[in-house]
């Protein structure tokens, strides 16, 4: 398994997916499947694994219902199962090695891990550190 970019941990198999306009906002921005996801508090990467497990047919009717509950876009409000549709054929094919498997890591990657805690407690040990070396180095007189 390929190593995960620090900066993008998650599988560039989705950003075709998650970067797709799902229409545009009635300001007329183009709003992407990765903002609607996020908007109705879902995390999208976990989403779309989750999309890609289901097949391209299942995953056209949970986005079709996922699009229906998202006001911003005018346009979804009668044409939601149409664009679910056409965006679930961007979805990578869940057969492709590792997919499934990179999505699933992902998930683990982004959360605060053993390296973090470690960073943390060196930081406070070295800011006590700092105090004592200054607290002890002026006795006022």
């Amino acid at each position: 398994m390929a190593t995960p970019n620090v900066l993008n941990p998650h599988p560039l198999e989705f950003e075709r997916f998650l970067y797709a306009s799902v229409g545009e906002d009635r300001n007329g921005y183009v709003v992407t499947v990765l903002s609607t996801l996020a908007r109705l508090g879902l995390d999208p990467w976990k989403e779309t694994a989750e999309l890609v497990a289901l097949g391209r047919d299942a995953a056209g009717s949970r986005l079709g219902k996922l699009l229906a509950r998202f006001p911003d876009v005018p346009t979804l409000e009668s044409d939601h199962r149409r664009v679910a549709r056409d965006l679930s054929q961007l979805l990578p094919d869940s057969s492709t090695p590792g997919t499934l498997k990179r999505a699933a890591s992902t998930v683990a990657v982004c959360r605060p891990g053993k390296s973090g805690a470690i960073w943390a407690v060196l930081a406070i040990i070295f800011v006590l550190f700092q105090m004592f070396m200054v607290g002890g180095s002026g006795s006022g007189e």
